[in-house]
């Protein structure tokens, strides 16, 4: 368990390095099941999920090898991975179903967990696989897949990204064009495959709805630089509204975060887009609202910190969460910092004013990091505990990074009461 300690804080001023985006990272490690040659992810992030993740490759049968600023993956034998209380402990373990299954013709699975933000179901995952010929059953806790996969049509309910990503993995290696239709746009989405193309895939249309997948007899090995990480810098960037500070996000690319630097905009700050990244100066001084939608909108991922913001700019904000029903779990622990908000369903109301210092909880990745911003802007001491280690999970040194610049932030590590 880790604590942190944060104190009221001056503006933020200086330069933060993005670290390279956990959510793209993650599919590309499990793509490197496709291949008996080595792929090497460069920069990897140093993260609670990347090491579970390459612990589950390691159980599949590949073997996994850390130098300074590079993951290498070489998975020469695969199989169905065996620790499962590894996969029950992370969603995108799921991912390596696709390259099980297309390279083995069998994958089976325990049914994934991760933050409690809600029932984030694998469905469209096996209707998709069952759409290309794979026989799927479903277990106590975990599924079976099985059979030659074939090229042909798939049509998402709603634009997954894992599911796209699994799909897209697995239709590398099949016989004949797969096509999916209502494919995730996300930027991490359009890295994956620029990673499989770098491998030998035949991709096209990745980033638009519609992807097609031509498959090959083999891919080949690659070294590979993912994306920076979208959420780090928008995390950072609603630090810079709370704090009035004047940030440079060296590497993060705008064009990642349209819908949230829109927002803050909206609210007052100015960014710019520089040839080192993003620079993003102000503060928030009017309300917002703010509906999250798959991207290009508004992501969920963001919708936590956006919403700190919300709770330190005088006026009334809305949220409108659409992607996950149980969202809202980090309002609860901000109302206990004097914030004024409401909740209905899928809906929240922020009344802007005053945060006071207060020992609060981490109930997800995103709430975690959210809280810390919030101790930024409160009156007096903030104690963020993080019980189940959930900030760790998708932001490596974040308290390092932001005392770089300014912020009176300390961690404390082992720390219980």
């Amino acid at each position: 368990m880790a604590t942190f300690e944060v104190n009221p804080s001056p503006p933020l001023v200086g330069e933060i390095e993005i670290g390279t985006a956990k959510n793209a990272v993650l599919p590309i490690i499990a793509a490197a099941l496709l291949t008996e040659e080595p792929v090497c992810v460069l920069r990897p992030p140093q993260l609670s999920d990347v090491r579970l993740l390459c612990k589950v490759v390691e159980s599949c049968g590949g073997r996994v090898h850390s130098a300074p600023d590079k993951l290498y993956i070489e998975a020469r034998q695969i199989l169905s991975p065996t620790v499962e209380d590894a996969m029950r402990r992370m969603r995108a373990s799921v991912l390596v179903m696709g390259p099980l299954l297309a390279r083995t013709g069998h994958a089976r699975v325990a049914l994934p967990g991760g933050c409690a933000i809600g029932q984030r179901p694998i469905d469209l995952h096996l209707k998709g696989m069952a759409a290309l010929g794979a026989q799927v059953s479903v277990q106590q806790g975990s599924v079976e897949l099985k059979g030659r996969l074939r090229g042909g049509a798939v049509y998402l309910d709603t634009p997954s990204v894992g599911a796209t990503e699994n799909l897209m993995m697995a239709a590398t290696l099949i016989r004949g064009e797969t096509r999916i239709e209502n494919a995730a746009k996300e930027p991490e989405v359009l890295d994956l495959a620029n990673c499989l193309l770098g491998m030998g895939a035949r991709i096209s249309g990745a980033g638009s709805g519609t992807i097609l997948i031509e498959g090959v007899d083999a891919l080949h090995g690659a070294d590979y630089q993912p994306i920076p990480d979208r959420v780090e810098a928008g995390t950072m960037a609603c630090a810079a509204a709370l704090t009035g500070g004047n940030l440079l996000l060296r590497g993060a690319r705008a064009e990642h975060l349209r819908a949230l630097l829109f927002k803050l905009q909206e609210m007052g700050l100015r960014a710019t887009e520089t040839p080192g990244g993003l620079r993003v100066r102000g503060r928030a001084r009017r309300p917002v609202e703010v509906r999250t939608m798959a991207y290009p909108g508004f992501p969920t991922d963001l919708q936590a910190p956006m919403m700190v913001v919300a709770c330190a700019t005088p006026g009334t904000s809305v949220f409108l969460e659409t992607i996950f029903e149980n969202r809202y779990m980090h309002a609860a622990e901000l109302r206990r910092m004097g914030a004024n908000i409401r909740v209905e369903n899928r809906v929240a109301v922020v009344e802007g004013g005053a945060l006071s210092g207060a020992r609060v909880q981490s109930t997800d990745l995103r709430a975690g990091a959210a809280l810390l911003l919030a101790g930024l802007c409160a009156q007096g001491v903030t104690t963020v505990e993080d019980p189940q280690g959930h900030i760790e999970r998708g932001y490596e040194a974040i308290e390092e990074k932001l005392r770089a610049v300014g912020a009176p932030i300390a961690r404390i590590e082992g720390a219980s009461e």
